[in-house]
């Protein structure tokens, strides 16, 4: 669900008004489905955020890690000048 523009320009209208000189029961009704609206396109655009974070727990086991493909791809390169020799 996304926010329109039109209407997070309609929230600001209301709270606006709410403040100068309140709002009829029809325009708060208004600001609580706009209100809901708003906070439930923010809550999935955070989740979608938060589903591609990818977290680390220890930078020294992906050191390690890193450390094993390379002595990996080292023995594989001499093995193959070996056999080129």
């Amino acid at each position: 669900m996304a926010i329109t523009k039109d209407k997070i320009n309609r929230i600001n209208e209301l709270a606006k008004k709410k403040k100068e000189s309140g709002l009829t029961d029809e325009e708060a009704a208004e600001q609580k489905i706009l209100y809901r609206e708003y906070i439930e396109a923010f809550k999935a655009n955070l989740k979608a955020q938060l589903d591609t974070i990818e977290v680390i727990d220890d930078d020294k086991k992906e050191v390690e890690k890193i450390e094993e493909e390379v002595d990996e791809l080292e023995e594989t390169l001499s093995e193959s000048e070996k056999k080129l020799s």
